[in-house]
């Protein structure tokens, strides 16, 4: 009988050499290995500091509804002149950086910690495709699952470079967790971004439902798969890690991991004015900023 990397490919086999970061912890799935005496303080749920009760939060930070995040970004790109790919590229490169932040490659047990980065079919999988590029200059193992590949030059290329690079792809996704827990230290879900609305279509309904059982931690860009962009989704995925890009949505409110980042520093001071966003200030030149 053919072994598991044997049916998922040559992108497995590569992805293999990878390993897990840390130990996992029996509820949150990971710790990092320097800190698994406190496994069980860490692996406790932490309510983001602006929470449902605390409305806009102690500084004021506003969280975006879907209109208004939808309308910010059409006023990016038709007043401000910012293109699709170029706005892509600081928030893949956000994500990346929150990523090491929160997980960085020392943490992970061996040399070469594996990422399985899985892209959906619109901007925020072009996101987890400029965020894999960058998670390999950082010295990570991504792999990307990207089963829904938009016929736009934009994504062709985004692939293309990321083939270029020697980040395999694969062919078909992981059916078991397990398997996902034995080749990865962490998953990057970048499958469906704030324009997300309706009920999850195939394959990515079956992707998600594989990816609620997995015990290593995932990092969600801009909004957690398959959750509702205002009311988030309580039986839905549940990850560890959450990357606001421009500003969080109102489904923020619900996170309730351990790492809450706001990345994407290219919101003009008068569009935040407009808004009344209330971003916090960066720390000096870096592109992300620690939430929670």
């Amino acid at each position: 009988m053919p072994g598991p990397r044997t049916l998922l490919g040559l992108g497995l086999l590569v992805a293999a050499a990878g390993a897990r970061a840390g130990g996992r912890c029996p509820s949150r799935g990971w710790v990092r290995s320097w800190d698994r005496d406190r496994c069980r303080d860490r692996c406790r749920p932490h309510r983001a500091m602006h929470g449902p009760s605390a409305g806009p939060g102690p500084r004021g930070l506003r969280f975006l509804g879907q209109e208004e995040a939808q309308a910010i970004d059409q006023e990016l790109f038709t007043e401000y002149k910012f293109s699709v790919d170029q706005l892509m590229e600081l928030a893949g490169l956000s994500c990346a950086t929150a990523i090491a932040k929160a997980y960085p490659p020392s943490s992970f047990t061996t040399s070469q910690p594996a990422v399985l980065v899985v892209c959906g079919p619109g901007n925020n999988g072009g996101d987890g495709l400029v965020c894999a590029r960058h998670l390999k200059m950082f010295g990570y193992e991504p792999t990307v699952y990207y089963p829904k590949r938009p016929n736009k030059p934009l994504f062709e290329g985004l692939t293309t470079q990321c083939q270029k690079m020697d980040i395999p792809f694969l062919a078909e996704f992981p059916a078991e967790a397990a398997l996902i827990d034995e080749l990865y230290g962490l998953v990057v879900d970048a499958i469906f971004g704030f324009s997300f609305k309706g009920a999850v279509r195939e394959p990515f309904g079956s992707i998600l439902s594989t990816l609620e059982h997995i015990t290593v931690p995932i990092a969600s860009i801009d909004i957690p798969s398959g959750w509702d962009v205002e009311k988030g989704k309580a039986d839905g995925l549940q990850p560890d890690m959450l990357i606001s890009l421009t500003a969080p949505k109102k489904a923020a409110m619900h996170f309730a991991g351990r790492y809450h980042f706001l990345g994407g520093r290219f919101v003009p001071a008068a569009l935040q004015e407009k808004y009344a966003l209330n971003l916090p200030p960066y720390p000096e030149t870096d592109c992300v900023l620690q939430l929670t």
